[in-house]
């Protein structure tokens, strides 16, 4: 089934994404983070609002479902382990339910780590996946569960077709790049990514979507199973949960650092 998809910034730092089914007119919301934004959104696509479907809780996740549920009347989908934190919600899901947009099929996947009861919506046979906070281009979300928990669930995003493209919530991405070339300097992939990554944020463009294939080449987080990763952080012959925690801390440390510059 035809779909095309509308990406856009609002607030500070997040993406509104539209999802929407060319046959029916159908139209979803990824996340409600900007009320305004989003009808801003559909007024230039000139697009309908019948669901929205919310990948996790917080708040600029959730905060624009009200004005948007009262405006179009749509359809209110999330975690059915959030639902008690998703304001009027309508309809829980969980793996493996599915969703539809119209005449799209979503798949539902369990997505635990930045938050416990976080999902992602996979439209399989348009390869694309909505992936929320749990991974970002070039990076994840800092984990809420135990590290080792998310690092099983980013083999799973891993291990999704390779083609498959990525929507994440929000623009990380020139901050995350300097942290994956400390530690993978001489990583030829993602050096080359890297001119990409600069040309579109000097341009003010989105750095996503961005595909599996060029995930599993370039983000450290990925790749923490990967021996030459475990020695650049010193965790040689570590199990790859380690290393992953290891640089979540890391990243962590990173990010401080660079607030503060």
């Amino acid at each position: 089934m035809a779909a095309s998809v509308h990406i856009f910034r609002c607030r500070e730092d997040s993406y509104g994404t539209l999802v929407h089914n060319d046959e029916t007119g159908a139209t979803a919301s990824i996340d409600a983070p900007d009320a305004a934004a989003i009808e801003d959104a559909l007024e230039a696509t000139e697009w309908k609002l019948t669901e929205i479907l919310i990948t996790h809780h917080h708040a600029k996740h959730v905060e624009g479902i009200n004005p948007l549920k009262r405006h179009h009347r749509c359809r209110v989908i999330g975690s059915r382990r959030d639902a008690a934190l998703i304001p009027n919600i309508d309809v829980t899901a969980a793996e493996p339910d599915i969703v539809v947009v119209g005449a799209l099929i979503c798949r539902v996947l369990n997505i635990p780590g930045h938050t416990d009861g976080h999902v992602c919506y996979w439209f399989k046979a348009e390869k694309l996946a909505f992936v929320g906070d749990t991974l970002f281009s070039l990076g994840c979300g800092m984990p809420e569960v135990a590290p080792a928990l998310m690092w099983r669930t980013l083999i799973r995003l891993r291990n999704l077709p390779p083609d498959t493209q990525i929507y994440c919530g929000h623009e990380r991405t020139l901050l995350n790049l300097q942290f994956a070339l400390s530690i993978e300097p001489h990583n030829t992939a993602l050096l080359h990514r890297a001119k990409t990554v600069i040309r579109l944020a000097e341009k003010k463009q989105p750095t996503i979507p961005v595909t599996v294939a060029q995930e599993r080449q370039t983000n450290p987080f990925l790749r923490a199973d990967l021996p030459s990763v475990a020695s650049q952080v010193g965790m040689h012959g570590a199990p790859a949960a380690r290393v992953f925690k290891e640089l979540v801390e890391r990243r962590k440390l990173f990010r401080s650092l660079a607030s503060v510059a």
